[in-house]
């Protein structure tokens, strides 16, 4: 399956471990030697006045993305998943 990254902001992000519902995909890393994307960041809630986030993003590696579907992202992250 073939998509642009700009697409996975359009995705419903949930986990497995709990089923929760995470935030939309805010940036991705990437390894400019390699070129292969490294992680997910996702964020983390609304910003208050368009500049203080009200939450903290969450970064999810590649390798804790267990599937890309048309219409959700299923990743496999702990409660405590390392926010930025």
């Amino acid at each position: 399956m073939l998509f642009k990254i700009s697409d996975l902001g359009l995705r419903d992000i949930v986990n497995l471990v709990d089923g929760a519902k995470l935030g939309p995909v805010s940036d991705v890393y990437i390894d400019l030697e390699t070129g292969k994307v490294l992680s997910l960041v996702l964020s983390g809630g609304k910003k208050y006045f368009g500049l203080m986030n009200a939450g903290r993003d969450v970064v999810v590696p590649w390798e804790k993305i267990k599937k890309i579907g048309v219409d959700t992202v299923l990743v496999e992250v702990e409660n405590n998943a390392r926010a930025l």
